[in-house]
C-alpha cells in the first residue's frame, strides 16, 4: 500500500517532532543534547529521544501508610539503573520523572549534573556519550508517594491504596515512580525488586526470580525478559495470596489475589487456561514466559493488561478476563507506535472478547456486532474518528466497540481465510514492536490482495456511521 499520513496527525506530528528536539537524518555524528519526547503528537513530552533505552533494574522499598488518613502517601525510596544505548553523540540527556526527589544520578560509574524541568530529569555526563556504546545511568531517588491522575484526571501510576499500591501506569503514568523514557516506542527488559514489610506481597511483571526476608522487611523479586513498554511495568503491592499453576500447554500462572475479597472476586479467571489455548488457535502462540492475575480489594476503577499479569479492581469478570488476556498479543507485544493508534489495542481485545463469548456459548461475535451497527447514525458514538480519538478520547467507548465491529466488517470483506491470516500475522510480524494504523491497513490488502483505502476511510478515518459491507 502506498505510504500516507494523515493531515490532522501531520502537523501534529511535526509540532511534537519539534518538541521532542528531533535531529534530521544525517546529524547524529555531530555532539548534541537528547530531546525530551519520542514524538508522538497525543503527548510530546512522554518518553525521550536520543538514546534506546534497553534494560531497567529497579531497586525499590517501599513503606505503605502507616494508617488509613486522607489523602493516603506512602514513602518510597529506590535506586534506578537504566542501560542506554546512545543513537547520536550526546552532551545531555533526558529521563521521565514526576514528583519524586533526585539525590544522585551517575553516569558509567562517574557522578553527573542533573536539573529538572517539570517532569523532565536533564542529566548532563562528565563526557560526551559515543553514539552506539551501552552506559548505565544510575538515579537514587525517593520521597512520598500519593494517588497521581492522568489526563482525564483517572487514578494512574503509583496508586496509594491503604495496604500497599495498585501501579496501572497507561497511558504515561510511570514516570510517578521510576525514572523512565516513558513512551512505548522504547521497550526494554526489566529486572524490579520491590521490599516491602513483612507480610505484604508485592507482583511483578514476567517471573518471580525469588523472595527473601531479613529484619522485618521481604524483597520480592521479579524479571522481564521480553521487552516491555513501560506503561505496562508493575509492581503493586497488598495483602496478596500467590497461587502458582501451570496451564496443559506448560504456560506458568501467577495469580496474586487479596486476601480479603470473596471467592466470587477472582471467579472469573476459572476459563484462564482455556482462554489461552483458544486465543493460541486464533492468534498465534503466547507470546511471553507467564502469564497470571492481580484482583486487588481496592480500585483505581478499571482493569489494565500489565505485561503477564493484568490487574482487575476488586473483581475480575469473565468478560474482562478475556479482554486482558487478548491484549497480551494485542497492547502488549504489538504497540501502538502513537497513542492516536490505541483502536488496534482495545477494538483487538473487545473483539477478542466477542469471540470467546461465541466460543462459549454465549451472545455470537454477529450479534454483538449488530448491537454496535444498531447504534443510531445521530448518536455522538459515530462522531470518535477510531484512529484519531484525541487525547482526551484514548478509553472512548467507540474506540473499543466501534474498533471491534471494524475487525468484524474488514472480516466481511476481505473473507475468514484472509481475515484468519491477518489475525495470526499482525501479531506475528510484529511481536515485540509497534505498528500504525497504516500498517495494519496495508498487511490486511497484502494478504486480501484488496484496495482496502475506501474501507479503512469509512470505519476508522471518518466520523460517521459507515455502511454495512
Amino acid at each position: 500500500m502506498r505510504s500516507r499520513v494523515r493531515s490532522g496527525l501531520a502537523v501534529a506530528a511535526a509540532v511534537a517532532l519539534l518538541a521532542a528536539g528531533a535531529v534530521p537524518a544525517g546529524a547524529s555524528s555531530r555532539p548534541a543534547p537528547g530531546g525530551s519526547g519520542a514524538g508522538d503528537p497525543y503527548f510530546p513530552f512522554a518518553g525521550n529521544s536520543g538514546y534506546d533505552a534497553v534494560h531497567y533494574d529497579l531497586d525499590v522499598r517501599y513503606q505503605p501508610p502507616a494508617a488509613a488518613p486522607a489523602p493516603l502517601a506512602g514513602q518510597l525510596d529506590a535506586v534506578a539503573t537504566v542501560t542506554i544505548v546512545p543513537t547520536r553523540h550526546l552532551t545531555s540527556f533526558n529521563l521521565d520523572l514526576r514528583g519524586l526527589e533526585v539525590d544522585s544520578v551517575a553516569v558509567g560509574s562517574r557522578p553527573a549534573t542533573f536539573t529538572r524541568e517539570g517532569d523532565e530529569l536533564i542529566v548532563t555526563p562528565r563526557t560526551i556519550l559515543p553514539r552506539g556504546k551501552e552506559v548505565d545511568v544510575v538515579v537514587t531517588y525517593g520521597g512520598a508517594t500519593g494517588r497521581p491522575r492522568d489526563i482525564e484526571d483517572a487514578l494512574y501510576g503509583w496508586v496509594t491504596t491503604r495496604d500497599g499500591a495498585m501501579v496501572a501506569s497507561e497511558p504515561d503514568g510511570s514516570m510517578t515512580w521510576y525514572p523512565v523514557s516513558d513512551h512505548q516506542t522504547d521497550k526494554a527488559t526489566y529486572d524490579v525488586a520491590v521490599t516491602v514489610p513483612e507480610g505484604l506481597v508485592a507482583v511483578g511483571n514476567g517471573d518471580l526470580v525469588g523472595s527473601a526476608t531479613a529484619g522485618g522487611w521481604t524483597t520480592w523479586e521479579w524479571s522481564s525478559r521480553e521487552p516491555m513498554a513501560s506503561y505496562l511495568v508493575t509492581a503493586s503491592v497488598g495483602n496478596y495470596e500467590l497461587r502458582q499453576w501451570t496451564t496443559p500447554g506448560g504456560l506458568l500462572n501467577i495469580d496474586a489475589i487479596d486476601r480479603d475479597l470473596a471467592p466470587a472476586a477472582s471467579a472469573g479467571l476459572a476459563q484462564t487456561a482455556e482462554m489461552i489455548a483458544f486465543f493460541e488457535t486464533r492468534f498465534g502462540p503466547y507470546p511471553f514466559s507467564s502469564f497470571g492475575a492481580i484482583v486487588d480489594d481496592d480500585s483505581v476503577g478499571y482493569a489494565l493488561e500489565t505485561q503477564t499479569r493484568p490487574i482487575y479492581s476488586t473483581r475480575a469478570n469473565e468478560g474482562t478476563v478475556a479482554h486482558e488476556l487478548s491484549h497480551q498479543w494485542f497492547g502488549n507485544s504489538v504497540s501502538p507506535e502513537r497513542w492516536a493508534d490505541i483502536w488496534l489495542n482495545e477494538g483487538w481485545a473487545t473483539y477478542a472478547e466477542w469471540l470467546w463469548s461465541e466460543h462459549d456459548g454465549r451472545t455470537t461475535a454477529a450479534e454483538n456486532f449488530a448491537d454496535v451497527m444498531a447504534t443510531p447514525a445521530t448518536s455522538s458514538f459515530w462522531q470518535t474518528i477510531v484512529a484519531d480519538p484525541g487525547p482526551l478520547g484514548l478509553f472512548a467507548g467507540a474506540v473499543y466497540d466501534r474498533g471491534a465491529a471494524t475487525l468484524y466488517a474488514l472480516r466481511e470483506r476481505i473473507g475468514a481465510e484472509a481475515f484468519d491470516a491477518l489475525s495470526l500475522e499482525w501479531p506475528a510480524r510484529y511481536k515485540d514492536s509497534v505498528a500504525t494504523t497504516d500498517d495494519f491497513q496495508a498487511l490486511a490488502e497484502e494478504l486480501s490482495g484488496q484496495d482496502l483505502e475506501a474501507f479503512f476511510d469509512a470505519w476508522v478515518w471518518t466520523a460517521g456511521k459507515p455502511a454495512v459491507p
